[in-house]
């Protein structure tokens, strides 16, 4: 069966949500589509935004990638601007949003308090106390390859309730279905009950 890839760099790959690199035209299949904090740039913000506005058609899943990434050059205040424009875009067409955070999940946090839509952070390899915290935010949580061969995530995906969980490749090549193989085998259930877990999920953001 085919097994559903929530955030994915593959042009190839029609079954799940491709993201759509900064300055690219959608494809025809599900998308994601945001401004990344490395692509900010200031001077050409209504550029961007144009870019980002003028590219949401019926196969926009969500916004995103957007958020906070304390390892780029551009400064906090400038990603907050952005990150904020794009919470916006959401909730004016009832989309979700899918976050890129590195070391802002806190800041990230306290800026969800002005989405009206569900959140999902993409890629999670945090420590628990991080994951409980999102969570009790309300926050979704997509886990990636490294759930593979990292046992402290292992035991936070045990711990993640199964209608907070995705599962995505994002920019890494190997089959999505050892992905599906390993998280069902910690969660006790069959990879195909996953999978349609994952995809009620899916229905779940999507309708509010």
């Amino acid at each position: 069966m085919d097994f559903f890839d929530f955030h994915h760099h593959h042009k190839s790959n029609v079954y799940g949500i491709y993201n759509v690199e900064f300055g690219s035209v959608p494809p025809e299949s599900p998308y994601s589509i945001g401004i990344h904090p490395k692509d900010i740039v200031m001077t050409s913000q209504e550029e961007q935004f144009h870019w980002l506005e003028s590219n949401i058609s019926k196969n926009c899943v969500a916004i995103g990638e957007c958020g906070l990434d304390s390892m780029v050059l551009t400064p906090q205040n400038s990603q907050e601007q952005f990150f904020l424009r794009q919470i916006f875009i959401s909730n004016e067409i009832q989309k979700p949003l899918i976050i890129h955070c590195v070391r802002k999940f806190y800041e990230v946090i306290s800026l969800k308090k002005k989405a009206q839509q569900a959140v999902i952070i993409h890629g999670f390899n945090k420590k628990q106390r991080i994951a409980e915290d999102l969570l009790k935010n309300n926050f979704y949580l997509s886990f990636g390859k490294a759930v593979l061969y990292h046992l402290s995530l292992q035991d936070i995906v045990r711990n993640t309730p199964l209608n907070k969980i995705f599962l995505e490749t994002d920019n890494e090549c190997f089959n999505i279905e050892e992905l599906y193989s390993k998280v069902s085998e910690l969660k006790g259930i069959s990879a195909e009950k996953l999978n349609e877990q994952v995809l009620e999920n899916l229905d779940t953001i999507k309708n509010g």
